[in-house]
């Protein structure tokens, strides 16, 4: 495939949309531009977002959010284009904040309760390991990168709720697989704070009307880089390294690994 330059224009209906490719590689050359690219879900898919889509080649798409939040909220997921559903947080015991997006968007006093006392930053670390560790998880993000090893997975859209936590991991994980910095991956993972947090501006103002702080709500509508040091520290401590984690870890095999590296290399 040949690259695409990295997509930069806003689309509503498909927030926090952008290409992960673009990053210096160690096994040289580059991450493959207009292969994988990340969003918020799209049940809310606008004619424009589905033009979107159509314009960037997407063949699947992967839904890394619960079963219930899909049935809350399908994905308006255009025709010709293949879904596949990993519930990465299926074996959690209970409800982990990614998974409770929307009724913290709805209903500002459930999210004062929840996020008081500084507990967003401890339940969300506690969250980035499970992405690592939860078998629910462990199962999920393997279907999602052995399934992208396949041809024609890509042009492939990765996407949860908010884009940012699940989908955050997905994209750090593959990123750092495929070579790029860790100053590359936490770029990456931080521009969501630039493109999602602006949009829940009249969000937070409706916070604030009810007396409620607004801050509480930004260490959940955006991300911190503590919560992605929290996974890495996992990976570090149960596998030793990003080669282990895909080997020992997902049991992802040498040739599946060799063709993921081949399809998203350029």
């Amino acid at each position: 495939m040949t690259d695409t330059p990295k997509l930069s224009s806003v689309v509503p209906s498909l927030a926090n949309l952008r290409d992960i490719g673009g990053p210096e590689s160690s096994f040289g050359g580059t991450v493959r531009t207009g292969s994988v690219f990340r969003s918020t879900d799209l049940a809310s898919l606008s004619a424009e977002g589905a033009q979107t889509l159509a314009d960037l080649g997407i063949v699947t798409i992967y839904d890394l959010r619960t079963e219930s939040e899909r049935e809350a909220a399908p994905d308006l997921t255009p025709d010709g284009i293949r879904e596949l559903g990993l519930d990465v947080l299926a074996d959690k015991q209970y409800r982990a904040i990614p998974a409770q997006m929307q009724q913290m968007i709805a209903d500002p006093a459930f999210a004062a309760e929840a996020l008081g006392s500084g507990q967003a930053l401890e339940y969300f670390q506690g969250s980035y390991r499970d992405f690592v560790t939860l078998p629910s998880a462990v199962a999920s993000y393997r279907q999602l990168f052995v399934d992208l090893a396949q041809p024609p997975s890509s042009p492939a859209l990765i996407h949860c709720t908010t884009g940012k936590d699940r989908t955050g991991w997905a994209a750090a994980a593959l990123l750092l697989f495929l070579g790029a910095s860790e100053d590359a991956v936490f770029a990456d993972y931080l521009e969501t704070n630039k493109v999602l947090l602006p949009m829940f501006a009249p969000l937070l103002e409706r916070f604030e009307a009810k007396g409620i702080d607004p801050t509480l709500l930004e260490g959940v509508l955006g991300v911190r880089r503590e919560y992605l040091e929290a996974s890495m520290a996992e990976l570090a401590q149960v596998h030793g390294s990003i080669e282990a984690y895909f080997t020992d870890g997902l049991k992802i095999d040498a040739s599946t690994q060799e063709q993921l590296r081949s399809s998203l290399l350029s």
